[in-house]
């Protein structure tokens, strides 16, 4: 396996050097970490560790985002913000009537979800296009969250998430943004509707899903929310 032993050298790498949460925009995309000085080892590129996928009968994500889900994770899991070796990645740039999140065990290299995922009341139709950090705009947030705590609330089962990143996502406590079920996403909704159905904000999944995929991703997992923005390029410090 890849990831088991390219993490413990990430984690090295890491370690010995600042113990800020956000990093400056120095890393590469093509290779997830600089190599390490005096050794012979190299770590793998991004794209090896995405060929290296077992997608069984699932589609894989795009190689951006992955690029960039990627970049983000190790920063944060060698600053200890997270600590299961899980992504959650979801791409917005896709049509919301295609399965466009994949929670990914980078141990394995396996895929163990690929769902539907809705976006927020006002960042768009069946595109996602506008995104806010302001409470009770309804639109969805870009960027790196950290999984909380998990509860039952009027969804049901539901999981609290941390925003990571100042003045993009960092109000997703306060404006109440989980992960939880939902009826309106499921594919007998867009057929019925022509869409998939809509949240306050939330990345909100389908029902037959929440339970188990919960329990997989809860507890300081990272999840990432992509989309190919160059204002939120500008602004985050994990992506480069």
């Amino acid at each position: 396996m890849v990831c088991k032993g390219f993490l413990s050298c990430v984690l090295l790498v890491f370690f010995l050097g600042t113990t800020n949460v956000f990093f400056s925009k120095e890393s590469k995309t093509e290779v997830v970490l600089k190599h390490h000085q005096g050794s012979d080892f190299v770590e793998p590129s991004v794209e090896e560790v995405y060929n290296k996928l077992h997608s069984a009968n699932y589609d894989l994500p795009k190689l951006e985002s992955f690029k960039k889900a990627l970049e983000g994770f190790y920063k944060l899991k060698a600053q200890g913000v997270i600590s299961k070796n899980i992504i959650t990645l979801i791409d917005f740039s896709l049509s919301a009537n295609v399965k466009r999140l994949w929670v990914i065990d980078l141990d394995t290299d396996v895929i163990l979800y690929h769902s539907l995922v809705a976006h927020g009341r006002n960042t768009g139709g069946e595109f996602a296009n506008s995104f806010s950090n302001t409470p009770e705009s309804y639109k969805s947030s870009l960027g790196f969250y950290v999984t909380g705590e998990v509860y039952n609330g009027k969804h049901g089962k539901s999981l609290k998430l941390d925003g990571l990143e100042k003045g993009i996502n960092d109000n997703a406590r306060e404006r109440a943004v989980v992960v939880h079920g939902a009826d309106y996403v499921s594919d007998s909704f867009i057929h019925n509707n022509k869409r998939l159905g809509r949240s306050l904000g939330c990345p909100a999944i389908p029902l037959g899903i929440t339970e188990e995929l919960i329990s997989t991703i809860k507890d300081k997992s990272c999840l990432f929310i992509y989309y190919p923005s160059d204002s939120y390029q500008n602004l985050s410090k994990l992506v480069s």
